[in-house]
């Protein structure tokens, strides 16, 4: 049998075919091959339209299936991956009524914090587990106030991930975990957030109906078989926020194990058994994909925006004089610089509101450049160094929160196709890195089948995921590492 992943970012949509026999990947697509353009109508604003989230999936299937080794109508199960804490909102006939408000828009952070100060921090510690902050349940409070003849048409709201799930199969679902990204879940209740929906008088009913994030979700209908290339009836059978999908795909499953990922923004995830709150709101915990009421597991995530971003900014900004830089030729300019830049610091803030700096929009910063000792591969190395830096903010706050960080897992992609960010990364965290051959879309595509009960337990889903490669800190650049961290902490915008 085979398995088919879809995995929805803001820069695009990756689809992995699986074998579920082997356990390996037959073939993996990115479309579109240059990144999704982000519209921003004002400052501190970012959406997309979810039609071409959509359209993305069906090009790539059409080239992903254009593979003698796949053979699409032996898909029996498909798993989604999305970009968390986005709004998409549909009338009765399941029509998008605006574009979707994603992940790095700022505008809703008044709305949670006014939240926060009307309900206390008693009911959202102990019930959300977070601030409403500028998660989904607080953009959704934004067009209520802003836009209300839009609100007055609102059928259901959804995340990214129940789109592709409606228009798989018609039907309008969502889960708990996904719930939870949203401050839309009562932890202690274990049920839907009403008092915060009540607060905002917005009716439950908005709320699409649940479903597991590992189970039946639905059937692929006609339409969207047609459109794919697959079987009618195709079942979906997982769904998950794109950081604890990550998770889940580099089997980062049990209380004390952490996952890192680098792409459009920068996370670390650690898995805890224990409803961790952050009361100053840097770090936030969610329900991970596998929790039950017999083994709780929490996710609890550190994100910087900035991170791949960044990086694809700069090489975006380089290429606009038409010299065609790849990333791997900056990773190669960054690895003749030393630890520190010179001095150079790069603050990588310029993606939105930052969470781990209480929804600050603190801008990007370079300091300290110097023209006559600087060169590009000195601001290269420095922006992979300062990315560095922030994610490690968060690992002193996860550790403060009881979360052990020793080994840290991540696929080889994205930032860690850098030596320079792997070694940087853990020589800073002074946390082992283990590298794995594997992506979100893969990942999904594993779940799809452990959800679908093809493989019994999730020992038996990750027997074909290889590793790659183990990266230790270097007890002789600890010195030089915590120095740069050092001046780079101490001129933060903060």
């Amino acid at each position: 049998m085979l398995f088919l992943g879809i995995d929805v970012g803001s820069s695009s949509v990756k689809l992995s075919v699986l074998d579920g026999q082997s356990g390996k990947s037959l073939g993996s697509i990115t479309h579109p091959e240059s990144e999704l353009a982000i519209q921003s109508p004002r400052a501190g604003w970012a959406e997309q339209d979810p039609a071409v989230w959509w359209d993305c999936v069906k090009q790539g299937c059409r080239r992903l299936f254009a593979s003698d080794k796949i053979d699409p109508s032996r898909i029996s199960a498909i798993g989604i991956s999305y970009q968390m804490h986005g709004l998409v909102l549909v009338d009765v006939q399941q029509q998008v009524l605006r574009p979707a408000i994603i992940w790095c828009d700022s505008r809703a952070v008044a709305c949670g914090n006014q939240a926060l100060q009307e309900l206390g921090q008693g009911y959202c510690f102990d019930h959300l587990l977070n601030s409403p902050g500028n998660f989904t349940a607080a953009k959704l409070r934004w067009v209520q106030e802003n836009e209300p003849e839009v609100f007055a048409r609102v059928h259901k709201m959804m995340l990214p991930g129940d789109y592709i799930a409606m228009k798989l199969t018609g039907d309008i679902t969502t889960t708990a975990s996904g719930l939870s990204e949203g401050t839309l879940w009562d932890f202690r209740n274990k049920s839907i957030a009403t008092e915060l929906l009540n607060h905002w008088q917005i009716t439950a009913d908005v709320i699409p109906s649940l479903v597991p994030s590992f189970g039946e979700q639905g059937i692929v209908n006609a339409s969207a078989a047609d459109e794919l290339g697959i079987r009618a009836g195709t079942r979906v059978s997982y769904r998950g926020g794109d950081q604890p999908n990550n998770a889940f795909s580099l089997n980062v499953l049990q209380p004390g194990e952490v996952a890192a990922t680098a792409g459009t923004s920068g996370v670390i995830y650690g898995v805890t058994d224990k409803p961790a709150a952050d009361l100053e709101s840097r770090v936030n915990t969610f329900l991970h994909v596998t929790n039950s009421d017999e083994k709780p597991r929490n996710g609890v995530l550190v994100c910087v925006n900035g991170t791949g971003r960044l990086y694809s900014w700069l090489r975006q900004t380089l290429n606009a004089t038409g010299q065609g830089v790849s990333y791997a030729q900056l990773n190669a300019l960054a690895a003749d610089i030393p630890v520190g830049s010179d001095g150079l610091l790069f603050h990588p803030f310029g993606n939105g509101a930052e969470r781990i700096y209480q929804n600050k929009n603190l801008g990007a910063q370079l300091r300290n450049l110097d023209f006559n000792r600087h060169g590009l591969g000195h601001m290269v190395r420095a922006a992979q160094e300062g990315i560095v830096f922030s994610l490690n903010q968060g690992f002193d706050v996860l550790k403060a929160l009881g979360g052990s960080c020793e080994v840290v897992r991540a696929a080889k992609g994205n930032m860690f196709l850098s030596d320079v960010f792997t070694h940087a990364f853990a020589n800073t965290t002074q946390a082992a890195v283990e590298l794995f051959e594997t992506d979100g879309a893969e990942g999904a595509a594993r779940a799809a089948a452990l959800g679908s009960g093809f493989y019994a337990t999730p020992a038996d889903a990750f027997n074909g995921l290889q590793r790659v490669g183990v990266v230790e800190p270097d007890k002789a650049l600890f010195a030089q590492y915590q120095d740069a961290y050092q001046q780079w902490a101490a001129l933060l915008p903060v």
